[in-house]
């Protein structure tokens, strides 16, 4: 009886042994690529995988969108400047077989085709470009990574330059760069603003020699702005056209 009792639990184990590698549970973002007796047999998935224990092999992908950090690299700009530069690449397996099947390590691979190709569409590039038209980099860069995964079954999404790190030297000279410009640009805006005042001058001075009591008129009001500060003593001058009304009636007194 012992020994019955042992031969039915070695023969339970064993099933569960053969079920548990028999029954495979794929989540919805993942496929499972089968080789039967080493022959690729397909991707199934996702929901309840039955395998034949012994004779099948699966291979779990994930089909979410992976997120890789491309090291920094060495860069030589088009224009001889040394750079030290970064990005990030957004891809995901499209084709689970191929991704098994086309390429070892689809995830390495994918890693340095970004290196190689970051580091060759940026040494064809001038710096002000790459500051400048980020964007248009940026979809140079996930056009060509993108046809060299395509048969791998990846397909990348996107690829964003993260940081550009630039010399000191070159931070200075930009730097100086950025302050000239300012200043030029406030230069020209001052000599703008003296050329509109200077033509609203001449409008006014023309009015003024077609009407002088205008004159006198703007004279008045700038006694009256001084006036109004509170200053003890004012001493300003005053024109003999103001007072010659005056002296002319005070002439024809002394005459009668």
């Amino acid at each position: 009886m012992y020994e019955m009792t042992t031969y039915i639990g070695v023969i339970v184990t064993f099933v569960i042994i053969i079920l548990a590698s028999a029954i495979r549970i794929l989540r919805e973002y993942e496929r499972g690529v089968i080789f039967r007796l080493g022959r690729l047999i397909g991707a199934k998935g996702p929901g309840l995988i039955i395998l034949i224990p012994i004779v099948d092999r699966m291979v779990k992908v994930s089909l979410r969108t992976y997120v890789m950090d491309v090291p920094t690299q060495d860069i030589i700009t088009k224009d001889n400047v040394s750079l030290k530069v970064n990005a990030v690449v957004y891809f995901r397996v499209m084709q689970a077989d191929k991704a098994i099947v086309e390429v070892e390590r689809f995830l390495d691979a994918t890693s340095q085709v970004s290196q190689t190709t970051l580091r060759s569409v940026l040494g064809q590039s001038q710096l002000d470009e790459l500051l400048a038209e980020r964007e248009k980099i940026n979809q140079k860069l996930q056009k060509i990574i993108d046809n060299q995964t395509e048969p791998w079954g990846i397909k990348v999404s996107n690829v964003e330059v993260k940081h550009v790190d630039l010399p000191l030297e070159m931070k200075r000279a930009m730097a100086k760069q950025a302050e000239a410009e300012r200043e030029r640009r406030a230069k020209v805006i001052h000599a703008e603003g003296e050329f509109q005042a200077s033509e609203k001058l001449s409008k006014a001075a023309e009015v003024i020699s077609k009407n002088p009591m205008a004159l006198q008129l703007r004279f008045l009001q700038t006694l009256a702005e001084v006036a109004s500060e509170k200053n003890s003593t004012t001493i300003f001058p005053v024109p003999i056209d103001l007072l010659t009304p005056f002296i002319e009636n005070y002439g024809k007194k002394g005459a009668t």
